[in-house]
């Protein structure tokens, strides 16, 4: 993250905790969370370089959920593939097996239209 780019030691430098995600709306995101606003938990260092962002959006890739300053994104989809969903949170910290993180649920859907030969999966 750039606010860390000098630091030396790594021991408490992690995104940590829940965090709110902005939606676009329209998107596989939205159709799975039904929202334009979750709040999902991260445990991680990682990011998307901004300055390529028009570079992979140019190429196909549609980042869907931001962080709310919109400096982080958090989902990234390829709406022309049959499912492709990406994120920077682990939606497993919140799944129970009778109720899966959304992007868990969306998961397995797509692959059980695969399965049955659907064009694209119905959400």
């Amino acid at each position: 993250m750039p606010e860390q780019k000098n630091v030396k030691y790594k021991g408490a430098t992690m995104r940590l905790g829940q965090h709110e995600i902005v939606i676009q709306p329209g998107t596989l995101a939205f159709k799975l969370y039904g929202s334009e606003r979750i709040y999902e938990r991260h445990r991680h260092r990682f990011e998307v370089n901004v300055e390529y962002l028009p570079t992979l959006e140019k190429h196909g890739l549609v980042f869907s959920g931001r962080s709310v300053d919109g400096r982080r994104m958090e989902i990234l989809e390829i709406p022309d593939r049959f499912f492709f969903f990406a994120s920077q949170f682990h939606g497993e910290f919140k799944s129970r097996p009778s109720r899966p993180d959304p992007e868990y649920y969306g998961f397995i859907k797509a692959c059980l239209d695969r399965k049955l030969g659907k064009e694209k999966p119905e959400f």
